[in-house]
């Protein structure tokens, strides 16, 4: 699956202009981009959105336990690729039929945690339950919102093409040709969202997540991680060779 999105619907993140500016390499354009999947995907799906956005997917080498979905309900598109493990469960709390699946769901949802504001994002996305990738647009308002399960089940990876179009894709070669160096892999466990400005952590919203330039060899320019995870180094360290009262405190502050 495949969508692209200009700087008027969402800004490059600044670390993926980062990762391509130390390491600058070929790029194509969107619209580029969008023709390359279309040629080598047999049987594409490709849906124009105004002038800003175009989603694309295809049943090619799909799996039979991650199929991917595509729908629009109320001006609301979404691609979705993946199992929801309790998707019986949130049928009955979004009150939707037995016939409903995940990208019904996952639009429901998101209708929900929009008309509802501010209702927590992380409250949402934290309810679904397995191997997912989704990629929602809200035509009426603009607004992009992107997540990955907590595991990374399901691959998707984002980023700049030559014209400064944000795009996400499940395929991270397709994404090398036309983002050079300004690519990432999304990082498992959280949410893209144009309404909150921020990439984030659903499973813990507390925490920021940082971006460490990648090793020169690695086709990535940048690695998104929790905060948390940094943080539990730092008090190994500590726990090794000395405890530092006051640096774990300034850690625990700046956690919080």
């Amino acid at each position: 699956m495949l969508g692209v999105f200009s700087s008027a619907i969402v800004s490059p993140p600044d670390e993926l202009v980062a990762a391509g500016c130390r390491t600058p390499s070929p790029k194509m354009t969107a619209s580029a981009l969008v023709n390359r999947f279309l040629e080598t995907n047999a049987s594409s799906v490709s849906v124009q959105i105004g002038d800003h956005v175009q989603l694309a997917y295809t049943h090619k080498n799909e799996s039979p336990l991650q199929p991917r979905s595509f729908a629009v309900k109320d001006d609301i598109f979404c691609l979705f690729e993946g199992v929801l493990d309790n998707l019986g469960s949130l049928r009955q709390q979004y009150g939707l039929a037995k016939s409903a699946n995940e990208v019904i769901l996952v639009i429901e949802a998101y209708k929900t945690l929009r008309d509802r504001a501010p209702y927590p994002a992380n409250h949402v996305v934290g309810h679904l339950s397995g191997n997912f990738a989704f990629i929602v647009f809200d035509k009426s308002t603009s607004t992009l919102f992107v997540a990955s399960d907590q595991f990374g089940k399901v691959p998707l990876y984002w980023g700049i093409t030559a014209d400064g179009y944000v795009a996400f894709a499940n395929d991270a070669e397709l994404l090398k040709g036309a983002c050079g160096k300004s690519l990432a892999s999304f990082p498992q466990g959280c949410f893209f969202s144009t309404a909150v400005g921020e990439l984030r952590s659903y499973e813990n919203p507390k925490n920021r997540i940082t971006a460490v330039p990648a090793r020169e060899e690695e086709i990535w320019g940048a690695t998104f991680k929790v905060k948390r995870w940094l943080f539990l180094l730092q008090v190994q360290h500590f726990l090794q060779f000395g405890l530092d009262i006051s640096s774990l405190i300034t850690w625990f502050t700046y956690l919080l």
